[in-house]
């Protein structure tokens, strides 16, 4: 017997309100440790909002999210990173002057625990952060698949690249959770399908994985559950086959063609 897995993000009756505007309304779901979920649906059904409601840079009018068992209620959202829930944001902003490696070293270095002064004077303490960092910066971007491009100009790498070395920056920070947003948009198919399988590892490493995104192909293909926001609304939740012949989920999103894919 299947047993389900324990919920990682919890969303109970969340609303949001700009003015008279009703831009979430009633949403209730969770993702399960382990899981990958996708959340889509038309430009301008809420799923950005949702994002910035779940990581703490927008507080709901009404209901709460709650993460591992952590009311998120309140907290800012570099309280939540801390608990492990880290996100992407749709325009990755990378050093384009700066090498693949050096971004993600310089990204490393935030979460250092070394003071400014100890690093100045090359104590030991300070040396051994370094090496470690080096080290953390080299399994990321090995992680990633961007070794051959490691002592590129990120600034030379193509759109899809740089936003593996974002998905990268995201990692450095050692989530239990990632929050992907439009993750492969400007990508062709190759970096598509490529990226399919970078999600895929980083779930059998133990990470959980929310993702918004437009690409459906690439949804059906990696997704274990889906969401369907229509304004402001859940209208569907379930596994793949069942959001693509969902005749609600078609007329409101897929399209007729969607069903025969």
């Amino acid at each position: 017997m299947m047993t389900l897995a324990a919920a990682a993000l919890t969303i109970e009756q969340v609303a949001v309100r700009f003015g008279g505007l009703v831009a979430l309304s009633d949403i209730n779901f969770t993702v399960g440790e382990g899981e990958i979920v996708s959340l889509i649906g038309p430009n301008g059904a809420g799923k950005t909002t949702l994002f910035n409601v779940m990581t703490g840079f927008l507080h709901p009018s009404h209901g709460a999210v709650s993460y591992r068992g952590t009311a998120l209620g309140g907290m800012k959202s570099h309280q939540i990173a801390d608990l492990g829930l880290i996100r992407t944001f749709q325009r990755t902003s990378v050093f384009p002057n700066d090498t693949v490696y050096d971004n993600l070293l310089i990204g490393l270095h935030r979460q250092g625990r070394v003071g400014a002064l100890e690093a100045m004077l090359g104590l030991p303490r300070a040396r051994a952060q370094g090496r470690r960092l080096r080290e953390r910066a080299g399994a990321l971007v090995e992680w990633v698949g961007l070794e051959r491009r490691a002592h590129d100009l990120a600034g030379s790498l193509s759109y899809g690249e740089q936003r593996l070395v974002g998905v990268a920056l995201a990692l450095a920070a050692e989530p239990s959770m990632l929050l992907l947003d439009e993750p492969v948009s400007g990508m062709n198919a190759s970096e598509t399908h490529t990226f399919i399988q970078l999600i895929r590892n980083i779930r059998d490493r133990g990470v959980t994985i929310l993702l918004v995104e437009h690409d459906m192909p690439m949804v059906m293909s990696v997704s274990d559950r889906i969401v369907v926001l229509n304004y402001g609304r859940i209208i569907a939740e379930g596994a793949p086959d069942v959001i693509r012949n969902d005749p609600v989920v078609i007329e409101a999103y897929l399209g007729q063609g969607a069903a025969r894919a």
